[in-house]
């Protein structure tokens, strides 16, 4: 997986990201509530058949069934086990790459994805959106859903971490690649390639 032009430093002017995958490639896109990973592949572009399993679809399909005055934080658990599992399944039994959204932040997420990918045999690649604690805040305002301050302080502490180990040019354990884009890189949209082989 590799961004077509390097984007080392944020900019202003929308910019269409390429990223080519593999046949089999399993690519987390990643990084803090808010840092705009949903906006992101809403504004995905691929010709070739890639399957993308964003939380924010099962959270639409039950905010469809249930009460509408229900708060999100009632039924965020039972959003968060059937996407997993709906993760899993796809990358069992689904054809092509695999594109998913998740935060990733804990290192048992991040192990469970290398683990899923290992048993899948689908190569592991990391796409991190970098995001300041107050850029992701604001992006929560936006989509009109905070997380809880706690739950968000444990994120931003583990995001750090993982901040810190792309930039000093690591992968982190069993993945097979991993890059960190500004969220301000990403407003352009994604473009995903499948190699022919």
């Amino acid at each position: 997986m590799r961004p077509a032009v390097p984007l080392p430093t944020p900019q202003t002017t929308p910019t269409l990201l390429t990223v080519l995958l593999g046949r089999r490639d399993l690519l987390v896109v990643a990084g803090l509530p808010g840092a705009g990973k949903s906006t992101l592949l809403r504004l995905l572009h691929s010709g070739a058949e890639i399957t993308v399993l964003d939380s924010e679809h099962v959270c639409a399909v039950l905010r469809g069934w249930l009460p509408p005055r229900l708060p999100y934080r009632w039924y965020r658990p039972l959003v968060h086990v059937l996407h997993r599992l709906r993760i899993t399944a796809h990358a069992i039994a689904g054809p092509g790459p695999l594109v998913v959204h998740e935060p990733a932040t804990r290192v048992t997420t991040r192990l469970a994805f290398v683990l899923l990918g290992a048993l899948t045999r689908r190569p592991r690649r990391l796409l991190w959106i970098d995001a300041t604690p107050d850029e992701a805040l604001a992006g929560q305002r936006t989509r009109g859903r905070l997380i809880r301050p706690r739950s968000f302080r444990r994120h931003v502490r583990r995001a750090g971490r993982v901040r810190a180990l792309l930039r000093a040019g690591r992968t982190p354990f069993g993945w097979t690649s991993a890059t960190m884009l500004h969220r301000s890189h990403t407003t352009g949209g994604l473009s995903l390639a499948v190699t022919p082989t």
